[in-house]
């Protein structure tokens, strides 16, 4: 009996990748033949980590194919085609609607991606959730099979690495720094982050900085936006869009922030969110999506996405030491939950239950 998982790309990096080559080693240590596959192996992932997908060779119906679902692609009516037992794990796919007017192709890979979601819907015999948002979404799109929660597998000892040194002497001036770290993208509301730090920084505290950590496109239209919007504020100075940075740079980046600062419109999950608690940076973030659920409460929370509130609540933190304490300790506390042992056990669990109730 084979355990494989197939995805559309797999990067070095990528949340979803990361989520695949660690479940991959606890499938592994339950003893079963598994392996990965995917429709795009980036250049960047080491050599055996990955096969193409042409290369899974017949399953038949005691075997499991685990699915990572991310976005909108051809395997997603492909997979049907495959007579074995199928598993979805559902890491969500951003609306298209957030990148109308900005990035057309997006928008209609994103539309594409919903399509197939809605189309798998009858041919899953059993699903995972990245968050509970995620799972609504699914059972919402018409899912009637079992489906549970498992979180992203988030390789920790990674960031017990050391952040890059040049990085780090370059920001190190004793400004305030509020960061942010995500790829350039509508859905993220960079241009509130903005606005926010634009407030802190006229109200409360004129040394301070903006960090926003992601990679874009020169030529896309949300950036060129977003950096007109900047050198309007009068910020171009204190503003730093660094792109695609090494992951050291990005160790840097959490070492030297203040408050990581959050006002993104939809997330299935948030993965900085957790990578600045392990870091000990307090998150301020706008309540949507799965981003309480992700912090569950640990943390500021907003109730809305207005910067004036954000900036005082981003104040707050700086400046209230006893708070940031107590928020830095209840992060560690949710921290917890997302550690290697305790979601490997939990997938166990769920995926020995799966396959004793499918039959072997």
């Amino acid at each position: 009996m084979r355990v494989i998982q197939l995805l559309s790309t797999i990067a070095n990096g990528d949340a979803v990748s990361n989520d695949a080559v660690a479940l991959e080693k606890v499938i592994k240590s339950m003893g079963y033949s598994t392996g990965i596959y995917a429709e795009s192996i980036v250049s960047n992932v080491k050599r055996g980590v990955a096969q193409p997908v042409e290369k899974i060779g017949t399953l038949d119906k005691s075997d499991v194919l685990i699915y990572h679902f991310s976005t909108g692609t051809k395997l997603n009516y492909d997979i049907a085609r495959y007579q074995c037992r199928k598993v979805m794990i559902y890491h969500n796919v951003t609306p298209p609607e957030f990148f109308k007017g900005n990035d057309e192709r997006f928008s209609q890979i994103c539309e594409y991606g919903l399509e197939g979601a809605r189309f798998l819907a009858d041919k899953m015999d059993y699903c995972l959730a990245v968050s509970t948002f995620n799972k609504n979404d699914l059972i919402n799109m018409g899912y009637k099979c079992k489906i549970d929660v498992l979180p992203i597998v988030i390789p920790m000892d990674d960031y017990k690495r050391k952040p890059s040194r040049h990085f780090m002497k370059d920001f190190r001036d004793k400004k305030t720094n509020i960061l942010f770290t995500g790829r350039v993208a509508p859905n993220k509301k960079h241009e509130n982050v903005i606005a926010a730090f634009y407030y802190y920084k006229k109200l409360y505290n004129k040394n301070s900085r903006l960090i926003l950590a992601g990679s874009y496109r020169e030529e896309d239209r949300y950036y060129l936006r977003l950096r007109q919007y900047v050198e309007r504020l009068g910020m171009g100075e204190d503003v730093v869009f660094t792109g695609h940075i090494k992951f050291d740079e990005i160790l840097a980046c959490y070492k030297l922030a203040d408050v990581f600062l959050c006002m993104s419109e939809h997330e299935g999950f948030c993965v900085p969110i957790v990578e600045s608690m392990m870091m000990q940076v307090p998150v301020v973030a706008y309540g949507t999506t799965a981003i309480p659920e992700t912090m569950n409460n640990h943390g500021m929370i907003l109730e809305s996405s207005n910067p004036l509130v954000a900036a005082g609540c981003i104040d707050r933190v700086v400046t209230d030491n006893n708070l940031r304490k107590e928020i830095i300790r209840l992060q560690n506390e949710r921290v917890n939950d997302f550690r290697y042992e305790a979601v490997a056990d939990k997938f166990k669990k769920y995926l020995v239950s799966f396959i004793g109730s499918n039959g072997n």
